[in-house]
């Protein structure tokens, strides 16, 4: 069922998603092959965010192509499908806000990036910020009939 208005299915979004935590992060690589690999977003909203070495693979394929799919899946098999556009967030005041997120969020959803990096300024630190331009929630019982919002995002 499409729904107009991303509140419509705001609150079950934020519940699976911080029930789940890791979902599965595709991008396409320069062959245009999909590449997969397990990643922690933190979302606000709508929009997520994505703590990740500045110099990884993700960033040679979005170079190529700023659009990627996650998925959300739980044992009682909920599902979270966001496709979203992914950019890089540079600036330091973007990138403070995304440390202090983690960082003020509770676990398992927050947690201490300085596991990763020294601190925000850190030259290897990025910070990703998701766009979505559809995010679906769907589970076993209601494969038939999932919930879907959709935004243009180009």
């Amino acid at each position: 069922m499409d729904v107009d208005n991303f509140s419509a299915i705001e609150v079950e979004f934020h519940k699976r998603i911080s029930k789940i935590v890791w979902c599965n992060f595709t991008t396409i690589d320069r062959d245009n092959r999909p590449r997969s690999r397990i990643l922690h977003p933190i979302w606000e909203g709508r929009d997520g965010w994505v703590a990740t070495g500045r110099n990884s693979f993700k960033a040679h394929h979005l170079e190529n192509n700023p659009f990627v799919s996650l998925t959300y899946w739980d044992p009682d098999h909920q599902q979270v499908y966001a496709e979203c556009k992914a950019e890089w967030a540079d600036d330091s005041e973007t990138k403070q806000k995304v440390w202090d997120l983690y960082a003020d969020t509770v676990p398992p959803l927050g947690y201490d990036l300085k596991l990763f990096w020294p601190n925000p300024c850190a030259e290897a630190y990025g910070v990703l910020k998701l766009t979505p331009w559809r995010i679906e929630l769907s589970s076993l019982a209601d494969m038939a009939n999932p919930l879907v919002w959709r935004q243009s995002v180009s």
